[in-house]
């Protein structure tokens, strides 16, 4: 496996245990807090929001440049995201994604009318990949025994 593989897998690894982010447009330094569905093998995160908000009318306009930015210690992720944002109409990829977490915002569930789907398709990510917050007291401890500076885990960038 080469350390491009290796930087995919573990980001997509740990991305897929995290629930949730901070989503925006790149135009608009104005992130809000979102769940993410992560669909690796496309590439690509998928968001439910409603036809009603700032980012879904912004959208409706077209597809924009996006940021999504995640950050768990305790998996270890924390990452810069970028790609395109746009509004989905796909109704199979909606009832793959539906929950009890999603239905709790909508009255008429699925089938309400305010729901919207976004379709986040991934060009770039700036990652930084730890060993989570065990490790961290760890390394700390580690580092103030022997005076070494802690070993922090591993930065890198991906493009998809």
């Amino acid at each position: 496996m080469t350390d491009h593989d290796d930087h995919v897998e573990k980001f997509w690894s740990r991305l897929g245990g995290i629930n949730s982010g901070m989503l925006g447009l790149t135009e608009d330094a104005r992130l809000v807090p979102m769940s993410h569905y992560a669909d690796a093998e496309a590439g690509r995160l998928w968001f439910i929001t409603a036809k009603g908000t700032d980012l879904a009318r912004i959208l409706a306009a077209g597809g924009k440049d996006a940021v999504h930015v995640v950050a768990d210690e305790g998996k270890g992720l924390f990452a810069r995201i970028h790609g395109a944002l746009s509004l989905s109409d796909d109704r199979a990829k909606l009832d793959e994604l539906w929950n009890a977490v999603a239905s709790s915002w909508f009255e008429d569930g699925k089938q309400d009318e305010d729901v919207q789907l976004l379709r986040f398709d991934l060009a770039d990510a700036e990652v930084w990949v730890t060993g989570g917050s065990l490790s961290f007291l760890y390394q700390m401890a580690k580092a103030k025994i022997t005076g070494d500076k802690p070993d922090m885990g591993e930065h890198f960038s991906l493009g998809f």
